[in-house]
């Protein structure tokens, strides 16, 4: 058997084209241009794999890394909110170019990954992109993005309730994180001028986001708090973009009165059970620590950074400045998991798990 090199070029190649010493300077310079084609093309071959084998669940970054974007602008960072701004759009685009490439070359597996709970950070990951450009003055692009999800989501949803089960993973909370972000995103469309109407539609799906939690616990496998794999965050997370929406639609000038009151108290009251869930899972992190990579940490990373955003917005909406100070100090937290999921994706041996 033929003995490889780390560099995917065979012995036989490098023998046939040895430069012995003393040799033209010009055969030399053009053997490494040859082993530098040969090189890059197994780099290029190896992130095609690589994107090949993406799962559903990658849509989670985009998701991380949106909310961290709106975060970083919230507390004044707009350099570095801009950048993961950029790099959320990065995502978006590769994802959504990664699923219309598998809907037109395999459409049953197009099919099969659209039926699972994963699906729904496409729909998740569209909302939260729309609602930082919202926050950047890009309304059309933003009302653009809130009608692409929620014609996706109807389906997904559908599709992916039909196949629940018992005892199922963090991810089946997506159901309630993907409608509560057609809220955040008509509500923040609302505050930005778009009209009075968006904030009013805006409770539609936010109602019927709470109501999808309930079910959605009732199916959680409990036992995943201990042993999950990252998506067991979401429980919080599902609270926490819920408890957005609440604040986010308060600020609209379509609820007033006992209305306002009604949403401001939700937003305050969907917090502390997402702090409740986010001491708890900590917690279970810290007995039993899950140090290796893998692509669910992603769905860990979106609850912190929501959870931060959520207690700022919180705090705006009710007047209480401690809610600030605790958002901030969570967004950071944030941060931290972020790029350090980010060094795992580039150096663990197997990435797309």
């Amino acid at each position: 058997m033929t003995e490889s090199r780390g560099d995917g070029l065979s012995p036989g190649f490098v023998a046939r084209h040895q430069v012995p010493s003393g040799n033209c300077p010009v055969r030399r310079a053009r053997v490494a241009a040859v082993i530098q084609v040969r090189s890059d093309g197994a780099v290029f071959f190896r992130l095609r794999r690589w994107w090949e084998a993406l799962p559903p669940a990658a849509g989670a970054a985009g998701m991380a890394t949106g909310i961290l974007s709106v975060g970083l602008h919230l507390v004044g960072h707009e350099t570095l909110s801009r950048i993961t701004l950029a790099l959320t759009g990065a995502l978006w685009l590769l994802l959504a170019a990664d699923s219309a490439t598998r809907l037109a070359s395999d459409h049953a597996l197009w099919r099969a990954q659209a039926n699972t709970s994963s699906a729904l950070t496409g729909v998740a990951a569209t909302t939260v992109l729309g609602a930082r450009l919202s926050l950047l003055g890009w309304q059309t692009t933003a009302a653009a993005l809130l009608a692409l999800a929620t014609a996706l989501w109807p389906g997904l949803l559908l599709a992916v309730v039909r196949r629940w089960k018992r005892r199922m993973p963090g991810a089946v909370f997506m159901v309630c994180v993907a409608t509560q972000g057609l809220a955040v995103l008509a509500a923040a469309l609302a505050l930005s001028g778009a009209g009075d109407w968006l904030g009013r539609a805006g409770l539609v799906p936010f109602c019927l986001g709470l109501l999808l939690y309930v079910p959605a616990l009732a199916h959680f496998d409990l036992r995943q708090v201990n042993t999950g794999a990252g998506d067991q965050w979401i429980a919080g997370g599902a609270l926490a973009i819920s408890a957005l929406a609440a604040s986010q639609l308060t600020g609209s000038q379509a609820w007033t009165g006992t209305a306002h009151q009604a949403l401001r108290t939700a937003a305050l009251v969907l917090l502390a059970l997402d702090l409740a869930w986010y001491a708890l899972l900590t917690t279970a992190e810290i007995r039993r620590p899950r140090l290796h990579y893998d692509v669910r940490r992603w769905s860990t990373v979106f609850p912190l950074g929501m959870t931060a955003v959520a207690a700022h917005s919180a705090g705006t909406t009710a007047a209480i400045p401690a809610l600030h100070t605790l958002g901030r100090i969570l967004l950071w937290i944030a941060a931290a998991v972020w790029l350090l999921t980010l060094i795992g994706l580039f150096t663990a041996p197997d990435r797309t798990h």
